[in-house]
Formats: C-alpha cells, sequence, structure tokens
C-alpha cells in the first residue's frame, strides 16, 4: 500500500508575514536597539556535481524541506546549497554585526565576495565583524551551505529515510539572519549567576566603568563583574515566575536583559527548588511543527505550546534532542515552566543496541566510541550551549545521553560538564547504560508497569507513557502511525492517560519518592501521534480540567511524601 502524507495547517500561518517573517529580536536576554532583520525572500541555488539542480527563492528562516520555505526539496547527501541576498546598507561610525540563529550542518559565509568565516554544527547561533566587508549603497551577502547529515556532527532526529521516531531532515539555515550595530567597545555578552538574594554578573567586554540599573536602583562599580543584592526578593518559581528587568549601560553600549532569583541542586533522594522539595511534572517536547519543521510560521507557536500545557497543570518541558530558538526559552522564563535540556546527540545509532534490548531489560555495559573528531564536536557543542542557555533561569536539568545515542566515556564527561555548569542538575543517561555518575536516578518506562529501584539519589521518570490516538484528518502519516499503546477511540485515550497517572505513577510517588515524570510528548510528530496536541497544533486531545485535577493529585501525594 501506498503511504500518503497530510498537508497540515496550523493556526499561525495566517499571521505569518513572508517579506519579514520572524520580525522579532531574537535574543531577549541581550537586547540593543539596533536589530536588522534579513529574514524573507533569498535566492537559493542548489548544486550537485558542479551543476545547478535548483533555483529560485527560499524564505528564510524556514529550512529548505519545509513547505514554509517555499521550496519543500529533498535534497541529495552532497548537495551544495547557496544561498544570496542583496541588501542596500550605509555604513555608520559603528561596528556591524552579521548574526545567524542556526545554520545546519556546515557554512561558509561571504559579503562582497569576500570571505568572512566558517560554522560547523547546525544548533547554535554564531556572528562574524562584517564592517570592513561592506561598502555604501548595495551588498551581497552568501552563505553556502553543506548538510550532508554528519553524524560525527550533533543531528538529533532527522534522517534520511524518515518514518516512525526519526524525522524529516532540516537543512540549511533555520533561524533569524540579522545585523546589529555595536560601537567600538562593545559588550561581548554576560553571565548571571542567581541565588535567592540576588546575582553575581560577569560582563565580557565594555568600558571599565559600568552601570547597572534594576528594581529603581543605581549599582556603579569598575571592572568585569559586580554582585547585585535585591531589597525584599521574589523567587522564581513556575507558579510564580518573578522576573528582575535591568539595563547594563557600558560607554556607549547599553544592554536590555532580565534575570530571576532561584537556585535548583539535587540532593539526597530529591531535587530542591530555591531550597524546597519540588516535583517537576513534565512533557517531552520535540520542537517539530507541520508548517516549518524546526521553525514554525511565527515565534507565537512555540509560545502557544507552553501555554497549552501550562493550561493542563503541566510545570516542565524536557526540550529533546534540539536547541530551540532563544525565544523559547524567553516565553518559558516569562510564563513559568521548568526546562529539561538534552544536549544534541551524535554518532551511530543502532536499533537492536540502544533501544530494542534495553526496552526488554538489557541496560548495561554499552558505549559507543567516538572518532576524536566527534568526541571534540560534541564537548565543544555541549559547552556552548551551557553558555547559550546559562542565564535562563527556566533551565533547570540537563541531559547528557539519551538512551545510549552516541553515548561515550559518560563518567568523564558528566563530571566535566558539571564542573562547566555546577548550577544545574545533569542527568548522564537518561533512560539506561547508566554509569553511576550522575545526580539523578533516571529511567525510561514504556510497554510495562511502573516499578523502580530503589536510590539514594533523585528518581526521575524521564520518559514514559507514548500513548497514541490518531485524530482524523489532523495527522500527518494517512497510511501508519506510530505509538506505544494505541487508542481507535480518543475517549479511550483520555481515560487511558488518566489511568496512568493515577494507578501507577501516584503510588510511585508514594512508595519510592519519584520527584519528576516526563510524558511522551507534548504533540504529534509526523508518523508519531502519542502527542497531546495534534502535530498541526489544531486539536488538543486531552481535558484541561481533567489534567490539572491529576497534576493537584500528583503534587498533593508529593507533598504527603515529604513530610
Amino acid at each position: 500500500m501506498k503511504t500518503e502524507f497530510a498537508t497540515l495547517y496550523t493556526p499561525f500561518e495566517k499571521d505569518l508575514n513572508p517579506e519579514k517573517p520572524w520580525d522579532v529580536y531574537p535574543r531577549p536576554q541581550f537586547k540593543r536597539p539596533s536589530f536588522i532583520n534579513l529574514n524573507g525572500k533569498w535566492d537559493l541555488k542548489i548544486k550537485r556535481k558542479g551543476e545547478t539542480v535548483y533555483s529560485r527563492n527560499i524564505i528564510v528562516p524556514f529550512p529548505l524541506e519545509s513547505r514554509l520555505s517555499g521550496v519543500n526539496f529533498k535534497k541529495e547527501t552532497n548537495d551544495l546549497l547557496i544561498y544570496s541576498k542583496t541588501i542596500m546598507y550605509n555604513p555608520i561610525e559603528k561596528k556591524v554585526l552579521l548574526h545567524f540563529g542556526a545554520v545546519d550542518q556546515e557554512c561558509k559565509i561571504y559579503v562582497n565576495d569576500q570571505f568572512v568565516g566558517e560554522n560547523i554544527g547546525g544548533y547554535l547561533p554564531f556572528s562574524f565583524d562584517i564592517t570592513t566587508n561592506l561598502k555604501n549603497g548595495e551588498n551581497t551577502l552568501r552563505i553556502e551551505v553543506l548538510d550532508t547529515l554528519n553524524i560525527d556532527l550533533a543531528y538529533g532526529k532527522q534522517t534520511k529515510k524518515r518514518g516512525g521516531m526519526w524525522y524529516t531532515e532540516t537543512s540549511g539555515i533555520w533561524q533569524t539572519v540579522w545585523l546589529e550595530e555595536v560601537c567600538e567597545n562593545y559588550i561581548k555578552d554576560i553571565t548571571v549567576t542567581p541565588d535567592l538574594t540576588g546575582f553575581d554578573i560577569t560582563i565580557n567586554g565594555g568600558e571599565i566603568e559600568k552601570t547597572l540599573y534594576i528594581n529603581g536602583k543605581k549599582h556603579s562599580f569598575c571592572g568585569e563583574s559586580a554582585r547585585i543584592d535585591i531589597e525584599n526578593p521574589i523567587n522564581w518559581t513556575p507558579e510564580a515566575p518573578h522576573l528582575y528587568d535591568f539595563t547594563l549601560i557600558s560607554g556607549a553600549d547599553e544592554i536590555k536583559s532580565y534575570t530571576a532569583l532561584r537556585t535548583i541542586e539535587a540532593k539526597d533522594n530529591k531535587i530542591l527548588l530555591n531550597g524546597k522539595p519540588y516535583f517537576f511534572h513534565g512533557l517531552l517536547d520535540q520542537g517539530y511543527f507541520s508548517d516549518g519543521i524546526y521553525t514554525p510560521a511565527t515565534p507565537k507557536a512555540l509560545e502557544n505550546d507552553i501555554l497549552k500545557m501550562k493550561e493542563c497543570g503541566f510545570n516542565t518541558l524536557r526540550k529533546h534532542i534540539k536547541i530551540e530558538h532563544e525565544l523559547f526559552y524567553y516565553y518559558c522564563d516569562k510564563i513559568g515552566m521548568a526546562v529539561f535540556q538534552d544536549l544534541v546527540n551524535c554518532g551511530k545509532y543502532s536499533f537492536v543496541i540502544d533501544t530494542a534490548l534495553p526496552t526488554i531489560g538489557l541496560k548495561k555495559g554499552v558505549t559507543h566510541k567516538a572518532t576524536p573528531f566527534r568526541r571534540e564536536q560534541f564537548i565543544k557543542n555541549s559547552k556552548d550551549t551551557l553558555k547559550l542557555l546559562y542565564n535562563h533561569p527556566c533551565v533547570m536539568y540537563y541531559t547528557l545521553f539519551n538512551e545510549g545515542w552516541g553515548q561515550f566515556d559518560a563518567k568523564s564527561l558528566y563530571k566535566m560538564m558539571k564542573n562547566t555548569d555546577p548550577t544545574r542538575v545533569w542527568d548522564a543517561t537518561s533512560g539506561w547504560f547508566q554509569t553511576g555518575e550522575s545526580d539523578v536516578l533516571s529511567e525510561h518506562i514504556y510497554f510495562k508497569p511502573l516499578k523502580f529501584k530503589t536510590d539514594n539519589r533523585p528518581l526521575v521518570l524521564s520518559e514514559f507513557g507514548g500513548y497514541s490516538s490518531k485524530i482524523k484528518d489532523h495527522s500527518f502519516n494517512k497510511s501508519k502511525t506510530y505509538g506505544y499503546k494505541f487508542f481507535s477511540d480518543n475517549e479511550e485515550f483520555k481515560s487511558a492517560l488518566l489511568k496512568l497517572y493515577y494507578d501507577e505513577v501516584i503510588p510511585a510517588i508514594k512508595n519510592h519518592g519519584l520527584c519528576a515524570t516526563v510524558l511522551t510528548q507534548v504533540s504529534d510528530v509526523e508518523d508519531e501521534t502519542n502527542g497531546l496536541l495534534t502535530y498541526d497544533r489544531q486539536v488538543l486531545k486531552v481535558d484541561p480540567k481533567a489534567m490539572r485535577e491529576m497534576a493537584n493529585a500528583l503534587f498533593s501525594a508529593y507533598k504527603e511524601f515529604i513530610k
């Protein structure tokens, strides 16, 4: 039988402006007045063995394979993508930075045919100083991209042959491209480390004398660091996500940012938020959309997922094997949603070794040898991720390796990453192939009743459920479906989901001190129909009121346990 795929439209497409999509400042914690959005129509040529096989426009920042890009093209492995755009620019007496949110996987950047730099890796932002490359009037930007789906680099759940739990690859530019004007001695970045009464700030770059305005007060200091104490401090929680806006001035440079006062740590068999035991009621969040794959039609789509899950009583999202647009983390900060963040996997995946055998209980003694290049890239990508997300209060927990995919040297890497960012909880080996070096005991349980071993670390059910309900006219694959337990009737799906929590999760809280759960998942993704939302975000499959009542029962059970 021939597989049929549906074209699924999201509610956010009606607000898409193809001339200037994603016209919102992409870096909410580091804002300057200067923002020149270069999203929109670019020229695209695809070259194969030196011959042009495709030549037309593409809408940036949507990936090549997406419908919103206007291309929806399945490229071959070694195809070269050549993006070009002509812009009018009149240089002023300032430096000009060219920013990219993310480009998958390797790219070289040219301005007026002059090479300005290159980048390897598909998930993190990068920028170049192009001041000397610009001229008065017409300027040409050219980005040459090669995405071979090199598994020595971070690649998430992308694959050449999509199906089941593996999804369509996303090539090329997939986040905002923009220009920023800065003064000569500008602030490069800031690091904010909060506690319950204030925060320490470290500033890279800028003038020696600096001024910070926060909470109606002025703080002047010299050098690169300062301690800022807050009168009558209000701590951040998902239930009360209080943020402190501040302005940092250094000479001619001015940055607007924000922070929050909170701490997070694993202690004994609990995870403490602001020094108190907290139950993290979460969902797996893969960040895929039917319109733009990695990049939805508008940022509101990211915000909508968070609001919908909050409406259903959840307080946590596990961002699964993807570094999201930074606006996502801003919305989580603002709305109040804890984030458990996965580092993005690389390396070869084996269904038998990494999934099938562990699912039936063979979960020990497996590791994958990494090439020197893969090791180097994984460590660099991971450290850059920690730096990117360090200032976001919502990010509380990192997953180093998920279900053994590309897992190598887990013990030493846990120590390295924990030392790099000791302010978060670290889950070294989510699911299985545990080494004993981890802040938590992290279990994945599908297909069988929830049972746990006792441990002196916090017990986290980092994946479970996967119940599938396929909604007619709102599912991507008309012929096939993928999930872990199937329900032909959505009412049965809703009942079974609640029963799973009441009959199995609550007893695990009472008997074992389970302190965090991650249900699979926020939304359907391509063949997968095990989301609470359909892939097109048009249908919420559960009753929010019933889900909130269930959530309150979980929180009550945990309060009883910690008494």
